[in-house]
């Protein structure tokens, strides 16, 4: 029941966060968030199983704009080998997510040339990501909107490209999918 909270939570709110998620569900549930809460596979796994009852039809639109958008993001940086990860590639993205992009690059300075040669303003920032179980790291990141898509691409050195980073919700290295992989999720 908590997950279920949590996931409906996350959809309608467009909370990321899924810890912060699951104490507002606790919360709401009148439960208290110091005791057993579900885990982030849990909380992903209902997250989908909300999407597909409440608006399937709409989800899935919503998902083939997203990842068509993506296309086009990487193919503005297709010289940084862009990867998609997170929600636009799992299909629990909402109307709330950003398309999460990992580009790799010599300096995070390459990308925002390409992006000031293409007239895309963006915002620089910082993510951090777990690379390790016990090491986190941080990565120069840039947000930009595209066609009212929010685009987030997180640089990562050029190396980087053979090991993905720690994902939040499973612990496992992150699903990355190239643009190929992408057309294809398109044609199914």
């Amino acid at each position: 029941m908590l997950a279920q909270e949590a996931a409906r939570i996350i959809v309608e709110q467009g909370i990321d966060d899924y810890r912060a998620a699951k104490l507002k569900a606790a919360e709401r549930l009148g439960m208290s968030g110091r005791g057993a809460l579900p885990g982030n596979t849990e909380i992903e796994s209902a997250v989908a199983e909300h999407l597909q009852l409440f608006g399937r039809e709409h989800h899935l639109d919503l998902l083939r704009t997203l990842r068509e958008a993506a296309l086009a993001a990487m193919d503005l940086l297709s010289g940084f080998t862009p990867r998609l990860v997170g929600p636009v590639l799992n299909g629990t993205a909402n109307v709330n997510s950003p398309i999460n992009l990992h580009v790799f690059a010599d300096s995070a300075e390459l990308v925002a040339l390409r992006l000031q040669e293409h007239s895309v303003s963006y915002r620089p920032f910082e993510r951090r990501l777990k690379t390790r179980r016990d090491r986190t790291e941080t990565f120069a990141a840039f947000r930009c909107v595209q066609n009212e898509d929010a685009i987030e691409a997180t640089v990562f050195p050029v190396d980087g490209v053979r090991q993905a980073p720690i994902s939040p919700v499973d612990g496992k290295p992150m699903q990355r999918a190239n643009a190929s992989a992408i057309s294809k999720l398109l044609s199914e």
